[in-house]
């Protein structure tokens, strides 16, 4: 069992550029004050991050290590050895929250496994601010990650997930590769009910937020050409 003074901190990362000034709280900021020692998908985008909090004197006095979808269990006592030192971990994500659809959440069980004190920061979250602003139901829901690719099996999932949606009054959530925006979102209006709820919410936090909810009945008289930008897609059937 690790016995250690050390703590993991998970820090909220912006999901939209040019946002840290207006998404980025003091209390994250407050918290990065004398860490040192980090994990993230990307040290690149990492360190651009950081940089651009304006805290740190020298970003190259801090030392980063990978923590992706292709970490093993069996690294983690490794990167964890700066907390095993006594010293807090901050945990980054490539965008939102860490742990939420994001690789993070390996490092966080592996801090509960270890009695290592978790600290969860306040943050956006794409797929919260989604939900808030949708209209859907925010009672009872759950996030499906990605519809598969090929056509027939997205729309079978479509179905499903309706279906799943009216006899639980679940709203269902996920999200989609920006080039794909358009695809999938014919394909929501292509096999979706009339009756049913779906909002599409573009570049949340961003320059060009764009969040509308409508019934499919609707969607189907309206021209919406979607941006290759980051988009979440939630619909509740009726």
């Amino acid at each position: 069992m690790m016995t250690n003074k050390g703590k993991l901190v998970l820090i909220p990362n912006v999901i939209a550029d040019q946002t840290q000034d207006q998404v980025i709280n003091h209390q994250i900021r407050h918290a990065l004050q004398g860490m040192r020692h980090f994990l993230a998908e990307d040290i690149r985008t990492a360190r651009r991050y950081l940089s651009s909090l304006k805290i740190f004197e020298s970003i190259e006095q801090l030392d980063f290590k990978i923590l992706d979808k292709d970490t093993h269990e069996e690294q983690l006592p490794e990167l964890f050895k700066p907390v095993s030192e006594g010293f807090t971990m901050g945990i980054i994500s490539e965008s939102g929250c860490p742990g939420v659809a994001d690789p993070g959440a390996l490092a966080v069980k592996y801090a509960h496994q270890n009695r290592i004190q978790v600290i969860p920061l306040v943050g956006p979250s794409s797929i919260l601010l989604s939900l808030m602003a949708s209209g859907l139901n925010g009672q009872r829901f759950a996030f499906h990650g990605y519809l598969p690719i090929e056509s027939r099996a997205a729309a079978k999932a479509i179905k499903d997930l309706e279906k799943e949606s009216r006899t639980k009054n679940q709203t269902q959530i996920f999200i989609e590769t920006p080039y794909r925006n358009n695809g999938i979102m014919q394909n929501l209006v292509r096999n979706l009910q009339d009756n049913t709820w779906l909002c599409r919410a573009v570049d949340v936090t961003g320059a060009s937020e764009d969040i509308k909810s409508h019934t499919i009945k609707d969607w189907r008289k309206v021209e919406d050409e979607l941006p290759k930008l980051p988009t979440v897609f939630l619909f509740l059937a009726l």
